[in-house]
Order: structure tokens, then C-alpha cells, then sequence
């Protein structure tokens, strides 16, 4: 099911894509990191634009597939585009902005980052726009994006996406909710359940558990089912984390029904078996192909996706009806 929000997102996004393909047809912890000299995944010939060096850095930790998937597209985009990509991350503020001057001092051509903690952004992305290195904000911090100069962000708005969710839960005729926040302090999860709250009709409860940490998470979870058995639904606000809620809800022996927020391979297929009730696809692998693109339009080009505005990559609510559709392109690792 997909909302007519959604849908022209989808169509925009499709035209985009297709806009940039032909101009390059025409042209010719402790953190992470990791270095994409061949320009990224995929055949073809490569944009006869100059070469270019672009950084991402993300706030995730480790273990989550949802970076993988946007990876995937950057790689993809970097391998048309001709751009040297990097990779790197780290889930502490303090490390992640660290990792952004790290990009800085080694006089990048544009930056790619995540803004879930985005104070502790705001002054090294200041040093960035001071040494003239353009920067696309992803998926995280949307509000904080244009004030910190970046040019766009391009995500799904986080709050619209969870009263999506509450709405979807009501005609479901859920009653009691438990929110599972994986990162404390991440303003883009506590967007997601606050807008979950807005819109259902029932009751809210949030859990914070720690999300690098499977176990604990697991058995935070369970333990939770098994003190409030009228819990009915359980929104986990990443694919990792709805995973941990199909367990803990059969160890619980509770009945309440999971879902979640974003997809991966694991997830279609707990859809597929019914173990999922739905999920919000927010498309990560085209916030990271559209992130690089916007860079390298931008370079070559002075183009701006979207006229500086937000670009929306969702929300979309999926189901077991959507599976057939998706399940290819879970298993190749791009949605």
C-alpha cells in the first residue's frame, strides 16, 4: 500500500534517475571506513567528467544492513559518475564529526553525511563550507540540513513517516504500542515514535535499548512482552531490530504483532511469513545514489536536486501483497 505522497516521491525520484543517467551518457568504531578506488559496483563506461573524490560519513554502528543498501547506491553512482568513493562511520557523535574533518583535511570534492546527532555536526560542517567542499545531508536531521549549509537533504520525512504508522496501526485495531528506540540521543528515532504517537489513537510506550547489542536489545524486548501481555504491537524503527521483535515476541509467547520501519532481505521474508505485520520503506539505496549524483551534479554542472528543498525518497508502507515485487531486488541487496 503506498500513499499518494509516496507515490509521487517514487515518480520524482524515478525522473531524477533517469535525468542523471542520460547526462552521464552525454558527458562520457573507533570509526569505519573503507575506500572505493574502481568507482563503485557495475558495469558500463564510466562519466568522461573529471575525476572526483566524495566522502559519507553515517552514524551507524555496526551490524546494520540499512547501510549496506546505501552504500550500494553510492557505489552505483560513483561507478557512472567516475568518483573515488568513501566510506566511513562511527556511532558516537564525537567520532562521526571527527571522521567528517578526516574527509575535510583530504581536500574532498563533496560530503555526504548523516545529521542524527546534529549539534555535534554543526561546527565541522561550518569548517567545510568555510574550505568551499559542498555537502548533501542523508536520511537523518532533514530540519537541520539547510541551516548547516548543506545544499539538500535527501530522506524521508521521519515525523510524516511515523504518524503513517499510527495511522496504519489504528485501522489494524492495535490499542497499545511499544516503540523500540535502538540509539538514544538519534533526534530522527524519536521522530519516528513521536509521530507514531500523533496519529494512534491508543497508547505509546517507548523502550530504549541498545542496538549494537543483540542480546541485550533481544532480551529488553521479551522481557517488556512478557510484563504488559496487553501490548498488541511492536514498532521496531529498523530492520535489524524487527528481527529481535519476531524472537522476543515467541519467547514472550505474546501476541502482538511486529512492524517495522525500512526493509532488507530478512524482513521481506518475515513479511512473506506473515511473521511482520508491514514496514516502511524509506528506499535507502536511492539516498545514497542520489546523494552522490547531487555531488557530482553539482561539481560539474552547479545543479541542485530538488531547488535546495528536502528530497523524499517516503514513506511507503509495504505488506505481504508487496513481496513478490521486492523480493529481487532484497536478495541482489538494493531495497
Amino acid at each position: 500500500m503506498r500513499t499518494a505522497r509516496s507515490a509521487r516521491t517514487a515518480r520524482t525520484a524515478a525522473t531524477l534517475i533517469a535525468v542523471v543517467a542520460l547526462a552521464a551518457g552525454c558527458s562520457g568504531s573507533g570509526g569505519k571506513s573503507s575506500e572505493d578506488r574502481s568507482g563503485g559496483q557495475g558495469g558500463g563506461k564510466a562519466a568522461g567528467t573529471p575525476r572526483l573524490k566524495i566522502a559519507m560519513v553515517t552514524h551507524s554502528g555496526e551490524g546494520d544492513t540499512f547501510w549496506d543498501i546505501v552504500q550500494s547506491g553510492a557505489k552505483q553512482a560513483a561507478a557512472k559518475d567516475n568518483v573515488q568513493f568513501l566510506y566511513s562511520n562511527d556511532k558516537e557523535a564525537k567520532g562521526q564529526a571527527e571522521l567528517v574533518q578526516s574527509a575535510i583535511d583530504k581536500k574532498v570534492d563533496g560530503i555526504v553525511v548523516t545529521l542524527a546527532k546534529p549539534e555535534a555536526m554543526k561546527a565541522v560542517l561550518a569548517k567545510a563550507e568555510a574550505a568551499g567542499i559542498p555537502v548533501v545531508t542523508i536520511n537523518s536531521g532533514g530540519e537541520f540540513s539547510q541551516k548547516f549549509g548543506a545544499l539538500t537533504h535527501i530522506g524521508q520525512d521521519e515525523s510524516v513517516a511515523g504518524e503513517a504508522v499510527g495511522t496504519e496501526l489504528g485501522k489494524r485495531g492495535k490499542k497499545k504500542v511499544l516503540c523500540v528506540i535502538h540509539e538514544q540521543g538519534n533526534v530522527s528515532l524519536e521522530q519516528r515514535c513521536a509521530g507514531v504517537r500523533k496519529t494512534f489513537k491508543g497508547t505509546v510506550e517507548n523502550l530504549n535499548v541498545e542496538g549494537t547489542d543483540a542480546p541485550s536489545s533481544q532480551s529488553s524486548i521479551e522481557a517488556k512482552l512478557q510484563a504488559a501481555k496487553d501490548i498488541d504491537a511492536v514498532v521496531a524503527l529498523g530492520a535489524p531490530i524487527a528481527d529481535l521483535a519476531v524472537k522476543a515476541r515467541q519467547d514472550a509467547h505474546s501476541g502482538a504483532e511486529v512492524d517495522t520501519f525500512d526493509l532488507n532481505a530478512a524482513v521481506v521474508k518475515s513479511l512473506k511469513a506473515r511473521d511482520v505485520g508491514f514496514a516502511v520503506d524509506q528506499q535507502p539505496y536511492l539516498q545514497g545514489y542520489l546523494a552522490v549524483d547531487e555531488l557530482w551534479l553539482y561539481r560539474t554542472n552547479a545543479n541542485v536536486i530538488g531547488g535546495g528543498k528536502p528530497v523524499l525518497t517516503g514513506p511507503a508502507i509495504v505488506t505481504e501483497k508487496d513481496v513478490p515485487k521486492l523480493e529481487k531486488y532484497t536478495a541482489r541487496g538494493t531495497r
